[in-house]
């Protein structure tokens, strides 16, 4: 249904009754507790795809949270790259874009009608935005994630559909959420900054029995966002997890996870005039809004709740099994700042709306089982498991009426480019659209991996899987092709496909690695529906998945007592059969060709004990060998680069503590000029971004951190669509964080 007005009140007392609610699950007695109880030395635990190892400190780290990953990352073949808890602290991160500027080789795609902007992360110049999960499960449903549950994220780089299934071409995100550990602790932040930023976020731990513990996240979020008017985000969260029998053979884990968001959505600045040879966003004030208050919003919820049993059959093997059940809802109207009416040269802009009123439910399950054991002199860390699978999604958009297509005066249906008023009050009406789309994916897989250890020199890492992948679209709409006649449709795509990943690791000291690997992915169609793309539409159902593979040669080592870890890898990742259209926009078959060739450099952890370091450098190369028809002609994209592939991408981050209770910090990021169409006639420049931070130590349990981001108020775009808009970066923000620890 349309969405009904707001109600100011709305947010707080769900906020107050959830806090209720997650505080009588973890359990009364989580407050008894006395403080000093249960603060035994820590042990590993392992709870199927998340192993932690300790507590991890500063910015370096030695394991994947994963256990598919079964040799150290040291001797693992392929880029990964771990931004940790204290990384995300002190660089001051507020959502999950914000923490992966710390990744090089990941720039960030724009939506127009389904999907959250933020949410569309590329790596190595391939979408990623089916490919993020949550400790090792994907996760599916448009939205736009947050990172106060989160305490460490792995960025995996190159085709892994052997450890992730369906995609993964660029790479895969891992996000690590909190869990229940073995001390009592109470930590707590309250950021006050620029452009009316509010953020609280509580953080409890405490032991409730020599083997059980809960544990309990908030967060309460608003804010403007800096250098653009009318622009609001709003959003808070509540995640309580309980875990039982840490020193026993048998663990459970519970734990539930709800986002709530309600913002003022930003499609960000229209582009140049369409006979322009090369289109770029219009030279105008970074503030311009060009949405209306009046009329637009983004409403989206999570609800997941996770149940994790493990169990140590003996000392060298054990099982374990993990079920997810996800609800994620969707609401949106969004003015996408239009250029089709032929107005920008007029100075007015068409606020074309987009609509999406999404519901995605969903369940995975995935059960693994460890095994540790020798073949003559060949030591195995083998892991095999099966994975299932079911995600609908319905979606029925709106229906906007209130001015048509028409732009020829300055209204609520048309703003002054160069002056819009956000404001202006709207007077249309919003129905239900007749056009919906039900889409359920089912999947079903197994894989296995084994890291053969030979020598303590040696070492070589396999892993395959198989997926049997089945799509269902039906509704009522067109799938024959755009502009074709509407009716009731049901189509399925039932694909079928292996993947798997080879690294040979040599070890020419302790302390380093050399590694030669191989992997592949495959990009089913149907993958990316859960996230509100509509890749199932326009005669793609009978096509073959698309294959891709990666040939990479890399080295990693350790210095400084392994305090700090540096890593470089050299690569090729190509796409063999692309899905390519036809002149009238119909796909045609599994033709085309990419390839992109690059190198990376990394360096992770401390140079001494008051100096950390988290910075690396991406070198991408991306061309489109084969691109089909395109506008009437054929082979007309032929040797272009890839959409949203920057050439040279750069992340510095740095600490130093100069006074025992005083640390300062700062960051350097660099993203290359990138294209937003495959005809690249699309362009965003590139640019520099500088961040800066202060922490002082008042005491023990309190501490004050500034952090100044976007230090210069630099004018940059972190994403383009392909036609339209370019999403503009927030300026300066200053944020103060009184932080607490207990």
């Amino acid at each position: 249904m349309p969405r009904q007005p707001k109600d100011s009140t709305r947010s707080p007392g769900l906020l107050a009754s959830a806090i209720g609610v997650a505080v009588t699950a973890v359990g009364a007695p989580v407050f008894a507790q006395n403080a000093g109880k249960g603060q035994s030395e820590q042990t590993p635990v392992a709870l199927d795809e998340v192993t932690v190892v300790g507590e991890e400190v500063g910015y370096d780290a030695d394991v994947s949270a994963s256990n598919k990953y079964t040799a150290p990352l040291r001797e693992t073949p392929r880029s990964v790259t771990v931004i940790t808890q204290d990384a995300i602290e002190d660089t001051g991160a507020l959502s999950l874009v914000d923490a992966l500027r710390m990744s090089s080789s990941i720039t960030f795609g724009a939506g127009e009608g389904g999907n959250p902007a933020g949410d569309r992360p590329i790596i190595r110049g391939f979408n990623a935005e089916s490919d993020v999960f949550i400790d090792g499960l994907r996760d599916i449903g448009s939205q736009t994630r947050e990172i106060f549950n989160i305490e460490r994220i792995e960025v995996s780089k190159g085709p892994g559909s052997a450890y992730t299934g369906a995609g993964s071409t660029g790479g895969s995100l891992n996000l690590i959420t909190k869990s229940a550990k073995r001390d009592d602790f109470l930590e707590g932040s309250f950021t006050y900054g620029s452009d009316q930023t509010r953020r609280y976020t509580l953080d409890v731990n405490r032991v409730l029995t020599d083997n059980v513990a809960g544990r309990l996240n908030l967060m309460k979020h608003e804010a403007n966002v800096a250098g653009r008017d009318g622009v609001e985000v709003s959003r808070w969260g509540v995640a309580p997890t309980v875990t039982f029998g840490f020193d026993t053979p048998t663990r459970l884990s519970l734990s539930y996870y709800h986002l709530e968001t309600d913002d003022i959505p930003d499609y960000g600045l229209p582009l140049t005039e369409s006979s322009n040879a090369v289109r770029t966003p219009v030279d105008v004030d970074r503030d311009n809004f060009y949405g209306l208050t009046d009329r637009d919003y983004r409403e989206t919820t999570t609800d997941a709740g996770t149940l994790r049993i493990e169990h140590d059959l003996n000392d060298s093997l054990t099982v374990s099994n993990t079920f997810r059940v996800v609800r994620t809802t969707f609401d949106s109207i969004t003015t996408n700042p239009d250029d089709s009416a032929g107005n920008i040269s007029e100075g007015l802009v068409w606020r074309s709306p987009k609509s999406r009123n999404a519901v995605n439910e969903g369940w995975v399950n995935q059960t693994d089982l460890r095994a540790l054991f020798e073949t003559g002199s060949i030591e195995h860390t083998l892991v095999t498991g099966i994975e299932a699978s079911d995600n609908d999604v319905h979606n029925r958009g709106y229906s906007v009426a209130g001015g048509g297509r028409t732009c020829t005066a300055v209204g609520p249906n048309c703003a002054d480019l160069y002056d819009p008023a956000y404001d202006t009050e709207w007077s249309g009406s919003i129905t239900d659209a007749r056009n919906y789309t039900d889409t359920d994916t089912q999947t079903l897989s197994a894989y296995v991996f084994d890291t053969l250890k030979f020598n303590e020199q040696w070492s070589l890492n396999l892993g395959l899987r198989y997926d049997d992948f089945d799509t269902t679209s039906s509704g009522y709409g067109s799938l024959a092709g755009r502009g074709s006649a509407a009716g009731d449709f049901e189509r399925e795509s039932n694909s079928h496909f292996w993947n798997y990943q080879v690294g040979l690791v040599f070890n020419p000291l302790p302390n380093g690695s050399l590694y030669a690997a191989w992997s592949t992915s495959s990009n089913p169609v149907g993958e990316t529906s859960g996230e509100g793309l509509s890749d199932v539409a326009y005669n793609t159902l009978d096509l073959e998945p698309e294959r891709n593979r990666n040939y990479e040669i890399g080295t990693k080592w350790d210095f400084f007592n392994n305090r700090l870890g540096l890593n470089a890898a050299i690569f090729r990742t190509e796409k063999t059969n692309m899905r390519v259209t036809d002149a009238d926009g119909t796909t045609i078959g599994n033709i085309g060709e990419t390839q992109v060739d690059g190198f990376e450099v990394g360096a992770t952890g401390q140079l001494t004990s008051k100096w950390q370091v988290l910075a690396n450098y991406t070198y991408l190369d991306g061309e489109i060998v084969d691109g089909g028809v395109a506008g009437g002609v054929a082979g007309a994209n032929d040797g272009n680069d890839i959409p949203n592939t920057a050439e040279n991408s750069f992340s510095f981050w740095t600490t130093y503590d100069v006074l025992p209770q005083v640390t300062v910090g700062g960051g350097a990021f660099y993203v290359d000029s990138r294209f937003g169409n495959e005809a690249n006639t699309v362009q965003v420049p590139s640019y520099w971004r500088y961040d800066a931070m202060a922490n002082y130590r008042v005491s023990e349990h309190v501490d004050l951190q500034l952090n100044v981001q976007n230090l210069t108020d630099k004018r940059y775009f972190d994403q383009v669509f392909t036609t339209h808009m370019a999403h503009v970066a927030a300026g300066r923000t200053v944020l103060l964080s009184t932080n607490f620890h207990y």
